[in-house]
């Protein structure tokens, strides 16, 4: 199946993990794809050939999206297709022994990183026709959890930036929504136990793959009536408290 036949996908925080698993799975239906981290990506960009390019990305700065965007449209013509899919697990720490600084990195990266890839991303999306932006939340988007005060901040914030896009960019023909994953086997949850997800309908970790499975699905014109939607791609973990059935 080739979905996205010589389309020009943008993906970011595709070096590893999550990401890299969506742009791979972009390359395998047909897309160019460029794709942006702040690790290191020449490896994946050797390994996918001619349709996967790789250029570094710092998504918390405006200059380097500037950058980012005018070489993916110099390399594949404009994106019809943004993942915003970057970000950054801080060490959990107490509210009260938070320094500023570090919450305030926090929402650099995973929430200003969102905001500005729609915002220089979406005009030439808009001129080329339209287009889809993917949004990567998190389940603790749906719920809150100790310790993590700024990651769990900004990742509810991205249901507000994502539904507010997608009313203003419906009429320029682009479509915006968010994903939420839980637990996904990548090197961010390296040293999690999988025993935290035993309580949930769907006891496990999820595989890379199957949250690019919906990524995909939302780029595509399958879910070409959907925008400002969210999708839980938790295993259940935030649907309710799991207990026994007499």
């Amino acid at each position: 199946m080739n979905r996205f036949e010589q389309r020009s996908v943008l993906v970011t925080g595709g070096a590893r993990g999550i990401g890299a698993s969506h742009v791979r799975r972009f390359v395998d239906e047909g897309a160019r794809v460029f794709f942006g981290d702040i690790n290191d990506g020449a490896a994946l960009a050797d390994e996918l050939g001619d349709a996967a390019q790789f250029h570094p990305l710092d998504v918390s700065s405006e200059s380097s999206w500037v950058e980012f965007v005018g070489a993916a449209e110099a390399a594949h013509g404009p994106a019809t297709v943004l993942v915003n899919n970057a970000a950054m697990l801080p060490e959990p720490r107490q509210i009260t022994d938070l320094p500023l600084a570090d919450w305030q990195r926090v929402l650099d990266v995973n929430l200003n990183g969102a905001f500005l890839g729609i915002k220089h991303a979406a005009p030439a999306m808009a001129a080329a026709g339209g287009g889809s932006i993917i949004v990567t939340s998190s389940a603790l988007g749906m719920i809150g959890s100790p310790l993590l005060s700024g990651y769990v901040a900004s990742k509810w914030a991205l249901r507000g930036l994502t539904q507010t896009a997608a009313l203003e960019l419906a009429r320029d023909g682009i479509r915006v929504n968010s994903v939420h994953p839980g637990y996904v086997r990548t090197p961010m949850n390296d040293g999690i136990s999988e025993d935290n997800t035993r309580d949930y309908p769907v006891p496990r970790f999820a595989e890379p793959e199957e949250i690019s499975a919906v990524v995909l699905f939302l780029a595509s014109e399958d879910a070409s009536f959907v925008t400002g939607a969210e999708y839980q791609v938790d295993g259940g973990a935030t649907s309710g408290v799991v207990a026994s059935i007499v």
